[in-house]
């Protein structure tokens, strides 16, 4: 048993609550039993009770066992001041206000019918790869429907919230905080530190003083990596190097480890010195590019931003020194789709809230909507379950579902949980 039991049965009113009364035997009412609270303090806010003659507007508190209002401390802690009334599965002892009055307190364990019980022990302790796994066909379309177009909201919520932290760190620097974001997405989940890291060590109007020359931004990127520290034959990146030196001595720099970049068990094509590359041709061939791209429409005009042109040297090689088949290396439309969905559209979001244009939150959500699906083996477990995600926009969704709802058992703050409790 946990108290999120409680928080459900409580704000769904699916407990016996006719002849309710207090622990001291005083009548109670639930007039409306408040708004859930998800952060720090009481668990519902603003409730009406009336218990006996009193109609009480405050908050409502929730524990297993009563003792543990002690156990919390939150008889020290002021925001608990205004509990009107304390809702528990068992009162094992009376709880006090600071000026020593008795906090009414009602017990739940036998108002709880025992089905809801029993479902809700079978969704926390299976082995499944979903909780409701055996129940998830059977609940209604649209309230799956329904669920993932909030699920898709708060994911983008959850990566905006990273990204204020940036913006913060930035000063409220738009420009470089999006370069930093955008570095660190190049660099997929595996380099996402190191290129962070690389992005962070040389400031945005560093490399403006140079974008006109993609030797020079070549040359510092590669050394600021740490990846120009070898010995080697071809003429390229001894230019490189020679460059790099110069321009290390000028700006004082300090590159990051080169033993911190990961090329095992990756595709040629990921191999964090192609993206670096690309990187650097992408600031050579654009400028201001997060204003570009907060007046573009739609993916195909990002997607033309995004069509970077290797310099001859990368056209036949994935590293430094082992030459390869001549390819153009461009950023694939897989590759955009996937800064469009964790670094274009969440920056859209966050600027939209920001800067209350809540038409820039939509045209996020629009972008979502409008890229292909995901591919990976989430999404494939989903679609083994009967879910055929259209857009990016659903399988971030599903993405949010697993692993912030049933990975973690929070099944009855999730509406496909309530829907199989119910």
């Amino acid at each position: 048993m946990q108290e999120d039991l409680l928080h459900y049965v409580w704000r769904t009113r699916r407990f016996e609550f006719q002849n309710l009364i207090t622990t001291e035997g005083e009548a109670v009412e639930i007039i409306f039993p408040g708004l859930h609270n998800t952060h720090a303090g009481p668990d519902f806010f603003d409730a009406r009770i009336r218990i006996g003659d009193t109609l009480w507007a405050g908050n409502v508190e929730m524990h297993l066992v009563a003792s543990e209002w002690e156990t919390h401390r939150h008889g020290e802690d002021r925001a608990y001041d205004n509990v009107v009334l304390h809702v528990v599965w068992e009162e094992d002892l009376p709880v006090l206000r600071s000026n020593g009055e008795r906090i009414p307190c009602i017990e739940l364990k036998k108002r709880i019918p025992v089905a809801t019980i029993k479902t809700y022990r079978e969704l926390l302790h299976n082995e499944h790869w979903i909780p409701c796994q055996h129940h998830f066909h059977r609940v209604p379309d649209i309230t799956r429907q329904l669920w993932l177009d909030r699920l898709m909201v708060e994911r983008l919520e959850t990566k905006t919230a990273f990204i204020t932290e940036i913006l913060e760190r930035n000063c409220q620097h738009w420009e470089e905080t999006f370069y930093q974001v955008l570095a660190r997405n190049f660099g997929l989940k595996v380099n996402a530190e190191p290129f962070e890291a690389l992005a962070r060590s040389l400031p945005l109007n560093l490399l403006s003083k140079h974008k006109n020359n993609l030797l020079q931004l070549e040359a510092l990127l590669f050394g600021q990596a740490g990846l120009l520290e070898s010995v080697f034959e071809d003429d390229y990146p001894q230019r490189l190097q020679k460059e790099y030196a110069f321009l290390q001595h000028k700006y004082s720099l300090q590159p990051i480890a080169g033993s911190t970049w990961k090329f095992l068990r990756m595709r040629p094509a990921n191999f964090p010195s192609l993206r670096i590359a690309q990187f650097a041709t992408l600031i050579h061939q654009s400028a201001h590019l997060f204003s570009k791209i907060l007046v573009a429409q739609n993916v195909e005009e990002i997607e033309n931003m995004f069509e970077v042109r290797l310099s001859n040297y990368w056209q036949t090689h994935y590293v430094f020194g082992k030459a390869s088949a001549k390819r153009a290396k461009t950023l694939g439309q897989t590759a955009i789709h996937l800064l469009v969905i964790n670094t274009i559209a969440p920056f859209l979001f966050v600027y939209g809230k920001l800067k209350a244009e809540p038409a820039l939150c939509d045209r996020a959500l629009r972008l979502l909507e409008s890229v292909p699906p995901e591919s990976n083996s989430i999404i494939e477990n989903w679609q083994r379950l009967g879910m055929e995600p259209v857009s990016a926009g659903q399988t971030q969704a599903l993405l949010q579902l697993k692993n912030e709802y049933c990975d973690k058992r929070q099944c009855m703050r999730c509406a496909v949980g309530s829907e199989v409790m119910r």
